[in-house]
């Protein structure tokens, strides 16, 4: 195994600050939302094909950057991703898909990704033979399959978008070869970490920076609740209530096994003010009250996880930074310092 511990201080901070704040919060009232899913079909719905996800159409950004808008039968809409492209677009390639935080492209009014928006990573891509998919939208969505449509949130079936309607279109539209990654950050970690033990089949190998991979206690429910809740959206919609097996079926910890044998990277940071807050043009302290609480709280998330993959004997680069609040600058050093590990699944 492979655990690069950068820094064990600050343990004791995070389970304090999950203890005082996540784990405070309260489950959001059901909000009764029951339009969406019917019953199971009859014999003549079943008779009737489904209708197949397609490309509505493709809009060159630049040479090397598409906005693809994909029909969805799954979400009832058009949903828009951004695909990197390499300089070398007549050869097969591997596919990287990568998920957003909570805001989820929010900040541009939905026109692009964070990730296109917060780092450089359009430029760290262009050198590396490999499709970089980035799913515009979803904000406190989970990237998961809703129970029900959500009253503010709307209709959510991610899981089916991401892992069924949109690899084959990739694949054949932008010379995909098969092979699979999936990396993500904050509440796009935890999603990737989902969609990998659940369709381990699909990827290679998983990526989360500063997430949280365990629902099975009350307190990392109330998270994803708060975080659900962000965005105006209810949890009950998505996987019911507390004791609801949804919350099991999509739990990376108890589902840990679907990672033998894949490439695994975590990383995190302590919650403590750093360079990007304290070094010459730094954002200042300010910053770190708002962003430190939640990477400390994430650093116990990551550390319970890495326990759990201790115990199994499931090899894991996991990185814990001695420093480092819940922001992107750190996710675009994380982005670097993941890449060996995502390179290797996608065989490149």
């Amino acid at each position: 195994m492979h655990r690069r511990v950068l820094a064990v201080a600050g343990a004791a901070l995070a389970v304090s600050l999950l203890g005082s704040g996540l784990a405070g919060a309260q489950p959001l009232p059901d909000t009764g939302s029951s339009d969406g899913a019917g019953g199971a079909p009859g014999i003549a719905a079943q008779s009737q094909p489904l209708p197949s996800a397609r490309i509505d159409r493709v809009d060159m950004l630049t040479d090397r950057r598409a906005a693809v808008w994909v029909e969805s039968p799954a979400m009832g809409r058009a949903i828009q991703v951004q695909v990197l492209l390499p300089a070398a677009q007549a050869v097969s390639r591997p596919t990287l898909y990568m998920l957003d935080g909570v805001s989820a492209g929010k900040e541009s009014d939905y026109k692009e990704s964070t990730w296109t928006q917060k780092t450089d990573i359009v430029d760290f891509f262009a050198d590396k033979q490999v499709n970089v998919v980035l799913p515009v939208g979803g904000s406190s969505s989970y990237y998961t399959d809703w129970n029900v449509p959500d009253p503010v949130l709307g209709v959510n079936k991610w899981e089916t978008f991401l892992t069924s309607e949109l690899p084959p279109l990739i694949d054949a539209r932008f010379s995909g070869n098969g092979t699979n990654a999936i990396s993500g950050v904050s509440m796009g970690a935890q999603a990737a970490m989902d969609l990998m033990t659940r369709h381990p089949s699909l990827y290679t190998g998983v990526a989360g920076l500063s997430g949280c991979y365990d629902n099975s206690r009350t307190n990392f429910k109330d998270a994803v609740r708060a975080t659900v809740a962000t965005n105006g959206g209810n949890a009950t919609n998505m996987w019911g209530e507390n004791t609801d097996p949804k919350w099991v079926e999509h739990d990376p910890s108890r589902n840990a096994e679907a990672l033998r044998g894949k490439d695994v990277y975590l990383s995190v940071g302590t919650g403590l003010p750093g360079p990007y807050e304290l070094g010459p043009g730094g954002s200042g302290v300010e910053s770190a009250l708002m962003g430190g609480p939640l990477e400390a709280a994430a650093l116990y998330c990551t550390t319970v996880f890495d326990t759990r993959l201790r115990s199994l004997d499931i090899p894991a680069t996991v990185v814990y930074r001695p420093y480092g609040i819940h922001q992107w600058p750190y996710w675009q050093d994380d982005l670097r310092e993941s890449w060996p590990t995502l390179e290797r699944a996608l065989g490149l």
